[in-house]
C-alpha cells in the first residue's frame, strides 16, 4: 500500500483459546475425539439450561417490541434493576446512567482501551487473560504491562511488585483486576483488593474490575466487588449474563461507572465510551429484556448456588487426580471455572514426548513441534495428539511461566474422572521420557 496500513498494536491481538481450536481440529480430522477444555462455554460441557429460564426468553421472543432497537445506553428498566442490585451491596452507588451495554465484554474491553491515548497504560495481571492483555497492548502498540500472580501464594497478586510498577512507570494510568480470576480460578482477598484501591488513590489511577465470574465462587469463597471496597476511586466494573446465568451465546455484558464526577478526565472517559455506544446505535435487545426477570426470580439464586456447589465438587476431583504429581505446582481454586497448573522450574525440557498411537497424528505433532516454541505449549500439542485433550498453555497468557489452563466444566463426572485421569498419566509419561 502507498501508506502504512496496519496499526503498531496490530501484532500484539492474540487469542490462544481460540488458536487452539485451528489445530484441535487438524486432529479431530485424523480420527481423533477431542476433549475442549480450552474454552469456557458450560452448554459446550452438557450444562441445560432450566426450562423456567427458557419459557422466560422464549416469551420474550414473542413480543414484538423486543425486534426493535433500544436506548443506546440500554433498556432503562434493565438499567434501573442493575443499579439497584449494585446500590444494596451498600458501596459506590450508582444511577441508571452510570450503566452501559455492549454486545458482550468483548465489545466492552475493545471500547474502554481504544480511547485511552495510546501513550496510557493499563497494568493488569499475569497469567493474564487475553482479551484484555491484546486490547491493551494493541492500543498502545507495545507489549501489555502486568503485574505478577504468584502460583506458590495461592495465586495472589504480588503487591510490591504491582506498587514498584506503578511507582516507576508514570505512563500507568489504570489497574486491571479480574476477579475471580481467569485463568487461575483465584479469588482476590478483601485486604488485598483494599490495598489495590489504596495504590490507585495515592497514584490518582482508576481501577478496572473485570466480574464477569463475580457470582461464580464455592468451596467458601466470596467475591467483594469492586463498588463494596472503591470508596472514593474512579472506577469501571465489567459485568455480564455469559459465565453466571449462563448465556455465552447472547453477547450481553455491561459497565458501570463509579465515582465519574471525582476525575474530569475519567468523566470525559465516560462519555466517550458511551458516546461510541451510541454511534453504534444499541447493544442487542432481547438478552436486556431478561436480565431483570431472570436474576430478579427467587429460583434463580438457588439455581446459581447449586450450580457452583456442582464446580466446587468437579474442582476438588481434579484437585485429587492431578496434585499427586511433583513436578506441578497445583492450587485449588475458588472462583469462576478454571484452573491454571504450572510446572515447577527445570521439569520441562526439549525432546520430551507423549506416545502417539495414530501415525498421522504422531507425524503432524511433529511437524507442529520442530519449530521454536515455549517448553509448555510443545508439551500442549503433544498431550493433544496423544490423548485427545485440548489445554491451553500459560505461555500465551502473557506469563513467563509454564503450565496449561483446564475448566472445571464437564458435567458428566465419569467422563470428567477419565479424561483428567488421562491427562495425569500423559504428563507423568511425558516427563519421563528424557
Amino acid at each position: 500500500m502507498r501508506q502504512q496500513l496496519l496499526s503498531e498494536g496490530a501484532k500484539e491481538l492474540s487469542y490462544e483459546i481460540r488458536e487452539i481450536v485451528k489445530k484441535a481440529e487438524q486432529i479431530k480430522q485424523l480420527g481423533q475425539k477431542i476433549y475442549w477444555e480450552n474454552i469456557g462455554d458450560p452448554i459446550q460441557k452438557k450444562h441445560v439450561i432450566p426450562q423456567w429460564i427458557r419459557e422466560m426468553i422464549a416469551e420474550l421472543a414473542m413480543q414484538n417490541d423486543s425486534y426493535s432497537y433500544c436506548p443506546s445506553k440500554g433498556i432503562l428498566e434493565t438499567r434501573q434493576f442493575l443499579a439497584a442490585q449494585n446500590n444494596a451491596r451498600h458501596g459506590a452507588q450508582i444511577s441508571p446512567d452510570d450503566i452501559c451495554f455492549f454486545n458482550g465484554l468483548g465489545d466492552a474491553i475493545g471500547k474502554v482501551y481504544q480511547y485511552i491515548a495510546p501513550t496510557s497504560r493499563i497494568i493488569g495481571p499475569s497469567p493474564a487473560y487475553s482479551t484484555h492483555s491484546s486490547a491493551e497492548a494493541a492500543h498502545a502498540g507495545h507489549q501489555p504491562l502486568t503485574y505478577q500472580l504468584d502460583p506458590l501464594n495461592n495465586w495472589y497478586p504480588d503487591l510490591d511488585d504491582l506498587y514498584n510498577k506503578i511507582k516507576y512507570n508514570p505512563s500507568i494510568v489504570g489497574i486491571l483486576i479480574i476477579n475471580p480470576d481467569n485463568p487461575t480460578g483465584m479469588v482476590y482477598p478483601l485486604e488485598t483488593l483494599r490495598k489495590i484501591v489504596a495504590m490507585a488513590r495515592e497514584f490518582n489511577l482508576f481501577l478496572i474490575s473485570d466480574e464477569i465470574y463475580l457470582n461464580i465462587t464455592y468451596n467458601g469463597a466470596r467475591a467483594y466487588s469492586l463498588a463494596e471496597v472503591i470508596d472514593d476511586v474512579p472506577g469501571i466494573a465489567m459485568k455480564g449474563i455469559s459465565k453466571e446465568m449462563p448465556w455465552p451465546g447472547a453477547r450481553c455484558g455491561w459497565m458501570e461507572y463509579y465515582n465519574r464526577e471525582k476525575d474530569a478526565d475519567f468523566s470525559r472517559l465516560c462519555k466517550t465510551i458511551d458516546d461510541a455506544k451510541m454511534i453504534e446505535v444499541c447493544s442487542t435487545k432481547l438478552p436486556q429484556l431478561a436480565i431483570p426477570k431472570i436474576l430478579g426470580d427467587s429460583r434463580f439464586t438457588t439455581y446459581r448456588n447449586e450450580t457452583n456447589e456442582k464446580i466446587g465438587r468437579r474442582s476438588k476431583i481434579i484437585a485429587d487426580i492431578l496434585r499427586v504429581i511433583p513436578q506441578l505446582a497445583f492450587n485449588q481454586t475458588y472462583g469462576a471455572f478454571y484452573n491454571t497448573i504450572i510446572f515447577r522450574e527445570g521439569v520441562l525440557a526439549p525432546g520430551q514426548r507423549m506416545s502417539i498411537k495414530n501415525d498421522a497424528i504422531k507425524a503432524l505433532v511433529e511437524k507442529w513441534t520442530e519449530e521454536e516454541m515455549p517448553l509448555d505449549k510443545r508439551f500442549v500439542y503433544y498431550l493433544l495428539g496423544a490423548t485427545g485433550i485440548c489445554v491451553v498453555p500459560i505461555s500465551s497468557f502473557c506469563s513467563s511461566l509454564q503450565g496449561f489452563r483446564v475448566t472445571l466444566l464437564e458435567e458428566d463426572e465419569t467422563e470428567l474422572v477419565r479424561t483428567f485421569t488421562a491427562m495425569r498419566d500423559g504428563i507423568e509419561e511425558y516427563l519421563q521420557s528424557v
